[in-house]
Formats: structure tokens, sequence, C-alpha cells
């Protein structure tokens, strides 16, 4: 680890950036200009957080390119997850019977007059 010589009035700077963010964060939270803005700058503002966390708090500011490499390399793999993630929930049957990528019948709702399924013996 590179050995630097932190000072007390950097951490408070980056400390109170990161009140200045989270006030922001509330403040945002409570003005309405439309679900994409709203959830845009939400992400940006978290995004900053982290990043000054990451550089600051974790010390990844002042290590070699290696580091950078690995931790570039976590955020690669996060994408990768999300990516996948995402991409199984847009392509999920929403709703129930509406899409024809053949959805198994049992999964669909019975006719209103359907006998049930397990009738009770008499």
């Amino acid at each position: 680890m590179a050995e630097q010589a932190h000072s007390r009035r950097l951490y408070l700077v980056v400390y109170v950036a990161l009140l200045a963010l989270l006030i922001a964060t509330v403040g945002f939270s409570f003005v309405d200009i439309g679900r994409r803005w709203n959830n845009g700058i939400a992400i940006g503002i978290a995004c900053a957080k982290g990043l000054l966390i990451i550089l600051f708090f974790m010390h990844l500011r002042y290590e070699r390119w290696l580091t950078w490499f690995f931790a570039g390399a976590g955020f690669v793999w996060l994408a990768i997850l999300l990516t996948l993630s995402i991409s199984e929930y847009l392509t999920r049957n929403h709703p129930a019977g509406m899409s024809p990528k053949g959805e198994p019948v049992y999964l669909s709702a019975p006719a209103p007059d359907a006998p049930p399924l397990l009738a009770a013996p008499h």
C-alpha cells in the first residue's frame, strides 16, 4: 500500500461533501420531476457518494494501477450480474396468459364455471 499522509482537512471536506449529497438525496426525494429524472438524479448522487468513498476512505486514489485494475474488475462483474438479472426480469411473461411464449396451461386461471381440480369424495 502506498504510504501517503492523509490530512484531517481532506477527510473533513469529503465528509461534508457526503453530507451535502445525503441532503441532496433527501431533498430530491420530495421533488416530483418525472420518474426517469428522479431515478437518474438519485443514481447520479449515489454514484458520486460511492466514488468519494472508494477514492478517499478506501484509499484507492493513492494506490497503484494493479489495485485499480482489480477494483474495476469488481465493477465489471457487478455490471454482468445486473445485466443478467435485468434481462431475466424483462423477458418474463407479464401478465400471465398474455404472452405466446409457451406458458404452461396450469398457470392460467381456470374458467369460472370449470369444476374444481380435486373434488371431495362423496
